[in-house]
């Protein structure tokens, strides 16, 4: 069984095997990504793999110049955000890390920094805060009642 864990930072891969020991496949630094790092990167998680000229056609008017965006993609296979497959000269790209994984550990992040690592101060805040209106904060409170509703199902 193979067993996926974020830590500070870190991705670490684990393969458990319970007749041999216990292997580490994997672990990576999750570094911070910068703003056109992190705008190709939503491309490619929408795509899901892409050439270069794909990722380019992605991009609002006026559109980067070709070797921009080509040197940030290489930036992101050096950081392990992107790897290819190699078809004569051209390289199709894809992400390694999963748009889901990335937002989860950067809230983390967020929750830790602004909220001492508490989860209920961070949802207090919204419970404080001016820019919600009535029927955002009723969105809210469903998706939290949905979510009870789902972990008492589950227990059970």
């Amino acid at each position: 069984m193979i067993h996926i864990r974020f830590f500070k930072g870190l991705l670490i891969i684990y393969y458990y095997n319970y007749s041999y020991s216990n292997k580490l496949l994997y672990i990576r630094f999750m570094n911070k990504l910068t703003k056109p790092e992190e705008q190709i990167m939503q491309y490619l998680w929408k795509l899901r793999k892409a050439f270069l000229k794909d990722i380019v056609k992605e991009f609002p008017e006026p559109k980067p110049a070709y070797t921009t965006i080509s040197t940030v993609v290489s930036v992101l296979v050096k950081k392990k955000y992107v790897n290819y497959r190699t078809f004569g000269k051209t390289r199709e790209y894809y992400p390694t890390v999963t748009k889901n994984n990335y937002f989860n550990e950067h809230m983390k992040e967020v929750i830790g920094r602004f909220f001492n690592g508490s989860i209920h101060k961070f949802a207090s805040y919204f419970t404080k805060s001016d820019h919600l209106n009535l029927t955002e904060l009723e969105e809210i409170k469903q998706a939290i009642e949905e979510k009870i509703e789902l972990l008492k199902d589950k227990n059970e």
